[in-house]
Parts: C-alpha cells; structure tokens; sequence
C-alpha cells in the first residue's frame, strides 16, 4: 500500500481517534482468528454496573489491553472475554436511592416489579461502560459479552452450589456474622474496613446476687448489655474462685447473670471479668455454645433495639447507648467512662459500622478448599504471581481464612437455589425447584456476588458443559490482570472454586498493579475530592497519552502517582513521534511498499539505527514478557526520542540531500521501516496514533491490529556500528558541550582538532566526517593519530579519541585545569569501583563471562581516559608556567 501524505501538521488526539475504534469493530479485529493458533486468553475482571469507570479501571484495562494487542500481533488465536458484575449490594443500594427520590421503597414494588428497574438500571450503565471501553480503545470481543447474572452464569452458579452442598461443604446456620444495618445484609469479613474511630470503655459493676459486692466489666459497646446472658472469669483467677457458679445482676434490666469460668478470659486484662453476650460477638458466641448459654439477640435488622431491649425498643443503637449510659450513671452502676481510639469495622459498599450479631445464614466451609489452593501452589499448575511477593499474601490469607457467609439479605442477585416445604420444612436444595413447586417457597436470599464472579474464568467460557469449544480451547485462562486489594475478594476465591470444580487453576499468571493516587501519595475518593475522570483525561489529551502514561506509571504492584505534568510529558512523546512520521512522510516523495529496499550499502547511521532497533525489539519483548511495561517503555522511549528523531532523522538529512541516489533509497527505506516497525511496537501501548500514522506510510495489510509483531533481522546485528556511532555521538556532544561552555555557537566556525587512539578509529571518523561538518560545524577538522595541540584549548576525552578545540583567548586556563581535575577525579573513582568489583572472588567466580569481561573493559576504557585528561593537565600547566 502507498503511503498519504494527508497527515495534519498538529497532533490532534480527537481527530486521530474519532471514528477508530468504531472501524476497528466493523471489521471484527478483535474477535479471535480461530485458526488453530496457540490461544491465549484473559477474562476482564468485570466492573461493576453502578456507575462510572475510574482511573484505576482504566490502568487495570490498559495492562489487559496491551498484553492481549501484543499476543494477536504475534499470531496468538488472542481472545479478552468483556462482562460486568451485577454487584449486589452496590446495585440494589443505588437503585433504592433513585426510588428513595420519588418516595418508594422496594417492598412498595414488591420483588418482581423492584428487580425489573434493577435490570433498566444495568442496561443504562451497561451501555456507558461500553462507550468507556471504546474510548480507551480496549480490543474486547463484544460477541463473547457475559454478564454476572445472565442465564449461562446462573446455570453454573447452581451447578456450584449444589455441588457443594452435597459435598458438605456448603451449610446453613446460626453464626456470628458482620451485619450490614443499612443495607440489611450480611457481609463476609473482607467486606468490611476496619478504621480508627473515637470511642470509649464504659466500665460498669453488675451486683453480686445474695452476697456482698460488685464485680467490674469494661465494655466498648454497652447497648449489648442487654443481650447479656452471663458473666465469665478464668477458671484459675484467684480473685473470683468464690464467684463461679453464683449469680449477678444485670444493671438496669435486673436480670441475674451466671458467673461461668472459661479459659478465653485473659486475667491480665482490665479486671478479669468479661461480660457474655452471645448473640453480638464472635468470641461470647463460642463461650456460650461451650456453656449452654441462651442467646439474646436486641437488634432489629436496620439497627434499632427489639423488643428484648425493654425500654430502648425502637431506638438506633447508637441512640440507645446514649440512654443507656445515662440510666446507668443516674443508678450508680457506671464507674468511668475511658475514652480511646480503637478500630471498629465498616460497610465497604455502605459506609455505615458493621454490628457483629447472631444470625441464621448459609456459609462454605472453606478450609478444605483453601488447603486444595495451598497445595496447588506446591505443583506445576500453581498460579504465577507477578510481582512473586503477592503470593505470600494468597497463602496468609488462605492459611488463615474463616467459613465464607454467602448468603445476602437482598433482592438482586443469585437466588439461593434452596426451598422450604410449607407444611413439613424440610430443606431442598437443587439446581432446578422441586416438580411439586407450588408447595415448596424458595429461600429469599442471594448468594454474595463474588461466589459468582468467582466463577468467572471459566463459567464465562461455558462450563458446566465442558464440551464447550471455548472452554475447551481458552481455558485456563492464560494471564489475570486485577489490583492487589482484590486478592482477597476475588483472585484467591477464582482460585479455589477452579480447582474444586475443573481440576486446574484459573490462570496461568495474576499481574498485580497498584492503586492510582494523587499527585501527594494519597487514596482517589469522593471525600477528598481528589478523584480523577479518565474521561475528562481522554477529552484533554487523548487516550493514547493516558494509556502511556498509565503503562508507565510504575513497576508491577507498586501504586503510581497521577499528575497533569506527567500526562504533558506523554502528550509531549507523542506529538515528537508524530512530527517525525511526518518529516518521514514528506521524505518519502512518490516511495510506495514495494520499493522498500534494504539490502543496500548502508551508512554507519543506517547500520546503528538498525542495530539499536533490533536491540530494542529484543529488550521490549522480553520486559512484555515479564509484564515490565514500564521499563520496556523506558527503552521505546530512548530510542525513538533519542535515537531515532535526534539522532537518525538529522543524520537522514545529509543522506537525502548529499547521497547517491541508491544511498537515497536505502535512507528512504531505513527511515520507513525503522518508524513501520518502531509503530508496531508502541501499537499495544497507543493504539490509534500508530494506526493513524501507519495508514499514512508504505505498508502490507489490513490494519495493525493483526499486523505482525516484529521480530529480529539477525544480519542487523551489528556491535561494531553501534560502538562506532556511540563514539561519533560522543564526539558531536562533546564539541558541543564545549561550545556551550565557551558561549560559541554552532553558527561559528571554529577549529576542531581529533587526535584517534589508533587508525581504526581515525579511519572510521574520516569515512564519515560530512556528519562531524554537518553537526560540529569547524572551520578546520584535523584527524589523525598523532596531532599537533596549540597552547589553550578546551577539551574533550572520549571512547577512542581525544577532542581539541583551540580557543586561544577564550579560555580562562585555571578554570580548564580545574575543570579538568575535576574529570580527572571522576575516572579515577570509576576506575577504582571496577578494580574492587574485580577484586570481589564471589563476583568474578559468579558472574557470567560476558560480564565479567564488559567489567573488564570497562576498567581499560577509564584507565585511558583518566590518562589522556592527566596529559591535558600536564600540558596545560606548561602553557600555564610560560
């Protein structure tokens, strides 16, 4: 294909990606080739359909997106399966607040009607995520689109349940669970923040019953109280031998209280008596089951005390603790109120304080399951965590993990497939109802919306039928992108329910990110207002430069910092590839695919140039491969800004204009390939300016999309080149360093006299000495091995030569001298830190060859720098003296 030459003068993001995407589509590039190519396969960690994307999804996506664009340019059959999460809680919470507007409850529409706005709700949001998507350009297939609660899911989420009620592994009963008043649920524990509040120990007596006496308890939540059902000392506490057995009062309700004796009292603590309440904490909750205690439950579901409570029945808790205080201070019972900050845990979705409380829910019994997980870690299967310290925190975590409350007190969601006869009770649990159903009444919870997104990897590809073509072909998947606050919610519950359930893990490798902070280190969120609309990003600078940034924001795990100065810097990259593709362009004439001759003799730039880009396709691969975006970033960036645009393209300029007309070609065609492969490479990372300037420049095919990646051409290998073009580079800035220092413009002409180590580096910078004119601009240029150096000059050291320009005059001879100790102090701490590193036996006997030997050489280059700046001083002081 010819190239156009209808590229605009400015980079001008909205204009680049108007229409791009939607072309994308219509062509179907992101729908996999089916060819029987090696798969490779991700499943995006599905959003939540309650509002918008943020800037963490868009980093999370952008990570997904560059490794599967890679894949399919390398010839992968690449699938990235989009979905959404119906997000329980989160949903039905944003739904009742719209309907809270009009002054309607969800018991006013009852179930059915209530569910039908939830699902208007998800397709509205549905659709915005969609037109987020696209605007980051991620390369879904669209036609493998799932959604949490769609039919195909809610089969394997019965199938699952089932499965492992009839294993034992699921169960139904009365626990202590974290209480959710707001939303009127239940919540598994990693559903709630644990945050330092200003609180308080109320330490109150309870009477001694037929004896003399009090004893003393301190507690944080004294509404409990009413819920006591006993009071519990150590067995072995001296103080309160006499105690066990008999009875106390509860203050205010009156109610006697049996001191029982349990070894979970910790006697050092406070005054070693406890008080018990079963039904509102964990730990009462097991010292009462030891004991037979009653269980005394004082809270309604929003919070607000029943009818146990006596006279605080219908306060809020917390209004109750008020009274209840107040009651105990008035009736003497309350000693000292001791104020003090402690944590105390809170609804992640709702924001309100959890409250620990007795509760009948359906739960899995996860220890087997974990140890499943923690063995599977010791195989061949295991799950590669990038960066590798993540996996400590999947085995903690599933070393220690409790029993999984799955049930949820809410109308969106999976329906527990459970049903109750109406006249006899008994429990049924199937993946379908009873035949007789109109006799059974299906239990009203859901099922907690990660057991179905801990589905995900491979109930999205079909299962339960596992001759499903996509599940036999796409899983397990190959690499998980996802955050590391989620390894626990998500990553470890994905793992588990793979290995119960398909015998494999999920997915080869899980990439962890960070979290996007702002400019000062700290958390995005709405109360600090400090939140970021990738959107808004988008409009500003466009989504390539997001997505460069957000690619190289920061190592695998780490968190990155987002700042507008950052998001200049990749507007800046791009719009320097942009004005080269153009020079590129304008230089091409009428150059069309066919012309692209590269066989020809080349210039030592030409040999470089391509040198450095097979260095560069070898070291991006690579770091790709490692998911080290950042730093594959690092090297695309050096060498396109520096060796490319600076370096090449002003070098192509004395080819073009002073060249043959086969050196012209060859030019032409090195300039064209070097940007048609440098294009490639940056596709995965900025997708639409590449295929924006790729359409405008000789190519093959139909999009970059499914162009092929590139590989290395091992006759551009070339070591001698770069080491010589290295050193003319050196060479060109040294002099114009020296100008600089010596306020001499380039404009100036001025005498520049190179004196060569040998005739290998003389003959090398004669050959090529039109570069030296075009870029250093002398007056006179002497090369040679031996030269004649004038009285004052500035200088220079460089690999293989000495550098002299004479500025008689100009130069204060001091200063030189002192600028010269200066750099003579430098190679001679270069030289010293390559001699200890040699001196080092455990380095020389490790290390490999190769490295030991560049050491080696290292050590040779400093020692003749360090000798030739010792002359120049040495001459100097001779002018010097006179």
């Amino acid at each position: 294909m010819e190239k156009s030459l209808d590229m605009s003068k400015k980079y001008e993001p909205s204009k680049v990606e108007e229409g791009r995407y939607e072309k994308w589509l219509k062509e179907d590039l992101f729908r996999p080739d089916g060819k029987g190519t090696e798969p490779y396969s991700v499943v995006i960690p599905p959003p939540n359909v309650t509002g918008k994307l943020h800037l963490g999804h868009a980093w999370d996506t952008t990570l997904q997106d560059i490794i599967i664009r890679q894949k399919r340019m390398q010839g992968y059959d690449a699938l990235w399966l989009p979905g959404m999460d119906h997000a329980g809680i989160a949903t039905q919470a944003k739904v009742e607040e719209k309907l809270a507007q009009d002054s309607i409850s969800r018991y006013d529409l009852g179930r059915e009607k209530f569910l039908e706005k939830v699902w208007e709700w998800k397709e509205e949001y549905a659709g915005n995520i969609r037109r987020q998507w696209s605007k980051v350009g991620i390369s879904v297939d669209y036609s493998r689109e799932r959604f949490t609660l769609d039919e195909g899911l809610n089969d394997a989420v019965n199938r699952v349940f089932v499965d492992l009620y009839n294993k034992g592994l699921i169960y139904r009963g009365e626990y202590i669970i974290n209480w959710d008043p707001k939303a009127q649920t239940a919540l598994s524990d990693i559903e709630v923040d644990h945050k330092d509040v200003n609180g308080a120990f109320y330490h109150i007596t309870y009477p001694i019953v037929d004896g003399e006496g009090e004893v003393e308890i301190a507690t944080t939540r004294p509404e409990t109280m009413l819920g006591d059902t006993a009071v519990a000392v150590h067995p072995e506490d001296e103080r309160y031998q006499h105690l066990i057995g008999k009875k106390v009062l509860l203050p205010v309700v009156e109610r006697e209280l049996t001191v029982v004796a349990d070894d979970y009292v910790d006697r050092e603590f406070g005054t070693g008596v406890v008080k018990i309440t079963p039904a509102h904490d964990p730990n009462d909750f097991e010292i009462g089951k030891r004991h037979n205690l009653e269980q005394v439950n004082v809270m309604n579901d929003d919070g607000s005390m029943n009818e146990l409570a006596g006279k605080y029945e219908g306060m809020d808790r917390f209004e109750a603790r008020k009274a209840l205080v107040k009651d105990l201070k008035e009736a003497g019972n309350l000693i000292k109120v001791e104020e003090m900050t402690h944590s105390v845990g809170h609804s992640e979705r709702t924001g309100v304080i959890v409250e620990p409380r007795l509760s009948t829910q359906w739960f899995v019994k996860m220890q087997p399951l974990a140890e499943q997980a923690l063995r599977n870690q010791q195989t061949e299967d295991k799950v590669n965590f990038v960066p590798e310290r993540f996996e400590k925190t999947f085995n903690n975590w599933m070393e220690s993990v409790h029993d999984w409350v799955i049930s949820r007190q809410l109308w969106w969601g999976h329906r527990i497939p459970a049903w109750y006869h109406k006249e006899t009770g008994e429990l049924y649990v199937g993946e379908t109802a009873p035949e007789d159903s109109e006799n059974w009444e299906q239990d009203n919870d859901v099922l907690d919306t990660w057991f179905s997104s801990a589905l995900w990897p491979f109930s999205t590809m079909g299962w339960p039928d596992t001759d499903s073509e996509d599940f036999k072909k796409y899983f397990p998947t190959s690499t998980l992108v996802t955050g590391y606050d989620i390894i626990f919610f998500w990553v470890s519950r994905m793992i588990f329910q793979s290995l119960e359930f398909t015998g494999k893990a999920p997915f080869k490798n899980v990439l962890i990110h960070g979290l996007i902070r702002d400019e000062q280190g700290r958390k995005m969120s709405k109360s600090l207002g400090n939140g970021i609309d990738p959107m808004e990003v988008i409009d500003q600078y466009g989504a390539d430069a997001l997505r460069w940034f957000l690619s190289n924001g920061s190592a695998p795990g780490q968190d990155v910092r987002f700042s507008y100065e950052k998001m200049d810097a990749s507007w800046n990259f791009i719009n320097k590839i942009w004005n080269a593709s153009r020079y590129v362009i304008m230089n091409l004439e009428d150059f069309s695919f066919e012309d692209i001759d590269l066989s020809g003799e080349k210039s030592i730039a030409d040999k470089w140039i391509l040198a450095r880009l097979n260095q560069t396709i070898r070291q991006v691969t690579e770091l790709f491969e490692k998911f080290e975006f950042g730093e594959a970033g690092r090297r695309l960036y050096t060498f396109i800004w520096d060796d490319y645009c600076d370096w090449y393209i002003e070098m192509s300029k004395e080819l073009l204009i002073q060249g043959t007309d086969e050196q012209k070609v060859t030019t032409q065609s090195v300039l064209v390939h070097v940007l048609d492969q440098t294009l490639r490479l940056l596709h995965p990372i900025m997708p639409f300016v590449t295929e924006e300037i790729w359409e405008h420049i000789p190519h093959e095919g139909q999009s970059l999309v499914v162009a092929e990646y590139p590989e290395t051409v091992s006759e551009f290998d070339d070591q001698e080149a770069i080491t010589n073009m290295e050193m003319l580079i050196e060479l060109i800035r040294s002099v114009r360093s020296i100008r600089l220092d010596a306020n001499r413009p380039l404009s100036k002409k001025i005498d520049i006299l190179i004196k060569t180590k040998g005739e290998k580096e003389k003959a090398f910078l004669v050959e090529n000495r039109s570069f030296i004119e075009r870029f250093c601009n002398p007056n006179e240029l002497v090369i040679d091995t031996e030269v004649e150096i004038p009285g004052e000059v500035k200088s220079a050291v460089i690999s293989g030569a000495e550098v002299y320009l004479p500025l008689a005059g100009l130069v204060d001879i001091q200063e030189e001298i002192q600028r010269l100790e200066q750099e003579k102090a430098k190679w001679q701490q270069e030289m010293d830190r390559v001699e200890k590193k040699l001196a080092n036996e455990k380095f020389v006997q490790n290390a490999p060859e190769k490295i030991v030997n560049a050491e080696k050489e290292k050590g040779q280059d400093y020692k003749e720098k360090y000798e030739a700046v010792t002359n120049q001083i040495k001459k100097l002081k001779q002018v010097k003296e006179g």
